[in-house]
């Protein structure tokens, strides 16, 4: 698969359709096989579930099962068996097409690169779509199947979203259509109607550290990480590679320390932002509101599993009871605003992670000074 940048990658790993052996969707894959083994295959499916736990993987596996093998019914030599797995060889020519972007049977639909900025598109606008119309007017090779993968459908901008519905609404014959989507209720309930819902549910742990074996194999899985992803091997990944699970340490280990902060570590964690364009800000944004989640829930239910040496001691001494859970769970709100309007308005990265350090400080100071709240 081509290194140029893709909507559909996560920098440093594995393009989907790379990914030989999925995990954890054997029950999303038993309702495709039944449908396919009954000639019920219906003509569009909408994988739903949270981003990185392998719909777009499991799209391709669908498109290479489809696009390989043959429809069922009677032959000449009886009634075949019934087909039991979507698996395909990775050596199997429509494997080896789908990776090397030739498959003429398959089309993807997906944010396209802005030739002016060089960088991608933030929606999938409706020439994108249109394309549809070039590919549906070819002539079907193999099997005669033609099948599209939409990722994400959630980033199609109004106009696009139509265009999709009246391919919907008049589906080309053998054709199927995969809409993944992180978020169905931003799609338009005409097109929801349309399609057979393919409800995709987070990875287990042990599901997790295989998806992430596959992924990265030479990478070392951080236990802490299935606490921090909620069952999202794309998530664990990528904070594998940008040393995620390191950051949210350093929360843990800068928060030992409350009611009153460590200035010089926390002047570090500011600076170790570097340029806000870099993704270094939103990733630490994002674990500082996790870590502040965390905290919340601790009052009213303990972690089963730490994300980080020490947290449980850190959760137990600042939330312990529903009372202060109920002030975190404030906090965060406020921070998470903070975050935003920090974000939107460009502000110094340091400054904003100074800023959002002392509120938590100024919050354990109020929790621990006041004996009742336990």
């Amino acid at each position: 698969m081509s290194d140029l940048l893709q909507a559909d990658r996560i920098a440093g790993l594995p393009h989907p359709c790379e990914t030989e052996h999925l995990f954890g969707h054997d029950a999303a894959c038993a309702q495709v096989l039944e449908a396919f083994n009954g000639d019920r295959m219906h003509h569009a499916w909408m994988l739903t579930g949270p981003k990185g736990i392998g719909k777009a993987s499991l799209a391709y596996h669908i498109a290479r099962f489809l696009l390989a093998t043959e429809p069922p019914g009677d032959s000449l030599f009886g009634t075949p068996p019934l087909t039991t797995s979507l698996f395909v060889p990775a050596d199997h020519p429509v494997a080896s097409r789908i990776r090397a972007g030739s498959e003429p049977g398959l089309c993807i639909l997906r944010r396209p690169l802005d030739d002016k900025t060089s960088k991608l598109k933030t929606v999938i606008p409706v020439d994108t779509v249109r394309e549809l119309r070039r590919f549906f007017s070819l002539s079907a090779g193999g099997n005669g199947r033609r099948v599209v993968i939409v990722d994400c459908t959630d980033e199609m901008n109004a106009n696009a979203a139509n265009a999709l519905l009246k391919v919907l609404e008049e589906p080309p014959q053998d054709a199927v259509l995969l809409l993944v989507t992180h978020q169905p209720s931003r799609i338009l309930p005409t097109i929801r109607s349309r399609c057979r819902t393919l409800a995709c549910t987070p990875l287990s742990p042990e599901d997790l550290q295989h998806a992430f074996a596959q992924a990265l194999p030479e990478q070392t899985f951080d236990p802490g990480l299935t606490a921090l992803v909620a069952g999202s091997v794309g998530q664990a990944a990528k904070l594998s590679i940008t040393g995620g699970a390191d950051t949210y340490g350093a929360i843990v280990s800068l928060c030992h320390g409350l009611p009153q902060l460590d200035r010089s570590a926390l002047l570090k964690l500011a600076n170790s932002t570097g340029r806000a364009s870099d993704g270094k800000l939103e990733q630490l944004l994002d674990l500082l509101d996790l870590f502040l989640a965390r905290l919340a829930r601790a009052g009213v239910s303990p972690p089963v599993q730490e994300a980080a040496r020490g947290e449980a001691e850190v959760f137990a001494r600042l939330c312990p009871g529903p009372a202060a859970a109920r002030i975190w769970a404030d906090a965060q709100l406020e921070l998470s605003q903070r975050a935003w309007q920090g974000k939107t308005a460009n502000l110094d990265p340091s400054s904003l992670i100074l800023d959002m350090g002392l509120k938590i400080e100024e919050t354990a100071s109020k929790i621990l000074r006041e004996k009742g709240l336990s």
